[in-house]
């Protein structure tokens, strides 16, 4: 175990999130974590079971005179967002993590951390673990694929778990209670197109968005950060306009929930523009820099001389897919009236990758409003069908709604105020927990989402802060001996 890691404190809960950094588990990638879990679970001689889309779900008894609390689930998901820079050379499906302590956080070197959800998920299996802490009946529900689909929490069947309470430790703010979320869907565009030779006497280059910051779609969409496929069609319509290019593909982003970091079009112009072309592209490179400076000071934009493609887009399809990608709507759509701060509604234009003859384009819509989810959606519809697209939706998920009178939070309230000195926040986040998915299985449910200070999760920035978990963890232990009789 890195001495770093082991070092800090609680330390039962830093040892279990570095042995999860050593297990390489991408979204739909769990099966190493899945069975690390259920050797977990049965080596502390616990009942764990893994459900039939794959959720571990594990069961301690109450301590002793803890028998008459309402049953608690600790739930976190194990998978996590696989996001490296550039120069890394990481596979996420076979490495480890490489944890580091940097200052007053925790760190990866170069790729994502891990510690959404990791932290959640560690410090359940410290409770797990324990034979000191007093709590109730406990169930620990370890869930997949949280981050492509949340396929676990659409997947989990009433009737397996008795609880009646759930916490879920997906939350990345310390001393705030989530109380409610966003609902999301997808949407997906296929925009088809015809190959034409590429025309006489023409150069080629390939121009690259890169240095953006990303982060999550939700959590960090309100911070003004740079789109690399809004940022590319930018230019590919000035291009278009004034130097005769010609497209032939390109591919931005490669997740549906994180802010595109990097994307590149190959193209080609008249031999006769060189000059002008570059010098445009420099220009235009300042200009985005100048508007992004404070967000983005680590933008780069480049154009690379490469060799003649095989074949051009159409120039009408090519025009209409430049012009539907430069109008699609992206980043805050409305503010929320009810909650100050909290985003309501936004969209994230995820990722623009050209294959066979075709485009495929895919948004994350959010909203903690159905109707403006929904009308979102027609609108991002429209844009595309007048350029002759197919439009679908998938993988929609609802929103949770919060309930004043829970209450597990007012008593999480009591117990945070009198351990910390001050009252903790109620927010709703502009993010998909699973709590409503499940929600809609276990009605009855009383549920609260906490964690500990995470930044920038879904980017190679992501890190945790170290003060923040102990905390979380203090809070998470105060909070067990305290749940309600039943």
């Amino acid at each position: 175990m890195s001495k770093e890691i082991s070092g800090l404190e609680p330390k039962n809960v830093w040892k279990h999130f570095y042995s999860l950094t050593q297990i390489p588990r991408p979204s739909k990638k769990e099966h190493k974590v899945v069975q690390f879990m259920v050797e977990f679970g049965k080596g502390l001689g616990l009942k764990t079971i893994v459900d039939e889309v794959g959720n571990v779900i594990i069961k301690k008894p109450a301590t002793p005179g803890m028998e008459n609390r309402k049953g608690i689930i600790l739930q976190g998901h194990l998978d996590m967002v696989p996001q490296k820079n550039t120069d890394v050379d990481f596979n996420f499906e076979k490495d480890a993590i490489q944890a580091h302590v940097d200052g007053e956080w925790v760190a990866a070197r170069g790729t994502t951390l891990g510690s959404d959800n990791g932290m959640g998920v560690a410090a359940s299996m410290a409770v797990l673990e324990s034979r000191e802490l007093k709590h109730g009946p406990l169930e620990a529900l370890f869930t997949i694929d949280e981050e492509t689909g949340m396929t676990g929490a659409f997947g989990l069947k009433s009737g397996l778990l008795d609880g009646d309470i759930l916490l879920n430790l997906d939350s990345e703010d310390e001393g705030e209670l989530y109380v409610g979320c966003a609902g999301g869907t997808n949407a997906n565009i296929r925009m088809k197109f015809r190959e034409e030779p590429v025309p006489a006497d023409r150069i080629a280059y390939k121009l690259v968005i890169g240095g953006l910051k990303g982060g999550h779609s939700g959590l960090d969409i309100h911070l003004g950060r740079g789109n690399s496929n809004k940022i590319l069609f930018r230019y590919l319509l000035h291009c278009q306009k004034h130097h005769r290019m010609r497209l032939t593909s390109i591919d931005g982003g490669n997740l549906r929930n994180a802010i595109p970091r990097d994307a590149s079009a190959l193209l080609t112009i008249p031999s006769g523009n060189k000059k002008k072309f570059e010098k445009c592209v420099m220009e235009f490179f300042q200009t985005v820099k100048k508007e992004l400076s404070v967000t983005e000071p680590s933008l780069q934009i480049e154009a690379i001389p490469v060799g003649l493609p095989a074949f051009v887009m159409d120039r009408r399809s090519q025009n209409r897919l430049i012009r539907a990608i430069y109008g699609c709507p992206n980043g805050v759509v409305r503010m929320s009236d009810t909650m100050p701060g909290v985003v309501e509604t936004s969209n994230n234009l995820s990722t623009v990758r050209s294959g066979q003859k075709e485009v495929m384009i895919q948004c994350l819509m959010r909203s903690s409003v159905d109707s403006a989810k929904e009308d979102l959606g027609y609108a991002i519809e429209s844009v595309f069908k007048l350029a002759g697209a197919e439009v679908w939706f998938d993988g929609s998920y609802p929103g949770w709604k919060p309930n004043p009178d829970s209450p597990i939070l007012k008593e999480m309230l009591e117990v945070y105020t009198k351990r910390f000195g001050k009252v903790p926040a109620i927010k709703a986040i502009h993010a998909g927990l699973e709590c409503g998915i499940m929600g809609a299985a276990y009605p009855h449910w009383d549920m609260i989402s906490f964690g500990p200070t995470i930044r920038h999760p879904h980017s190679p920035d992501e890190k945790v802060n170290i003060e923040s978990v102990g905390k979380f963890w203090e809070f998470l232990v105060e909070t067990l001996k305290n749940v309600p009789v039943k």
